[in-house]
């Protein structure tokens, strides 16, 4: 939710639309990873194999997200995220898809640390990142785009849905490059329950579905 005090305007639903990546033009998701540590890492932390940034060139993390989103292309199998627009503006993205997708999340303690998980279950989702243009920061888009991906990932077929999320604190700095994953509120907020805290400032978040 926006804090009481802040002077920006919260988005209102009328003016908000969010769909499928695929359902997308690349040139409007290029417009929200144009800037900050998203150009970079063009939502591959996840997916490359190895270290990000010995192991792979930006062009490589741009034709991955590429093909992952299948933007353009409305009748795509799959997609990895959703694409939030306010009046019309490409705005906010989100990924969104089964957890299986993501290779690092395999050898990540986060994922693991006290439960008992079966890492080959693709009908576990996982959210894993947003990322918001400057000028739609602090209007509450990332609260819109976590309620969102969880319509999206019932309907595909998901038995429950997770969250890497952050814990804040008041008066603690959060970089972009921890932040990313979501702040725990997001997804309380949400309707997602916390099921285990593998460290001090990271917590699973889950929703389970039927």
């Amino acid at each position: 939710m926006i804090h009481p005090s802040s002077t920006v305007e919260p988005i209102q639903p009328g003016r908000l639309t969010i769909v499928p990546a695929n359902e997308a033009p690349w040139e409007d998701l290029a417009a929200i990873f144009d800037a900050g540590e998203a150009k970079r890492c063009r939502c591959q932390r996840f997916k490359v194999v190895g270290w990000i940034w010995r192991d792979s060139t930006l062009e490589e993390r741009t034709a991955m997200l590429r093909a992952q989103t299948a933007c353009g292309d409305p009748d795509a199998p799959s997609t990895s995220g959703l694409v939030a627009y306010v009046d019309g503006e490409p705005a906010g993205w989100v990924a969104v898809e089964p957890r299986t997708a993501y290779p690092k999340l395999r050898t990540s303690r986060v994922p693991w640390t006290g439960r008992q998980e079966d890492k080959n279950d693709g009908d576990v989702w996982a959210v894993t990142c947003f990322v918001i243009r400057k000028a739609h920061r602090g209007r509450g888009l990332t609260y819109l785009l976590a309620r969102a991906t969880i319509g999206f990932a019932r309907e595909r077929g998901a038995r429950a849905l997770e969250a890497y999320a952050m814990i804040t604190e008041p008066g603690k700095e959060i970089i972009w490059g921890e932040l990313h994953v979501g702040a725990r509120q997001v997804f309380e907020e949400a309707g997602f329950t916390e099921v285990s805290r593998p460290t001090a400032r990271r917590v699973v978040m889950r929703i389970d579905f039927g």
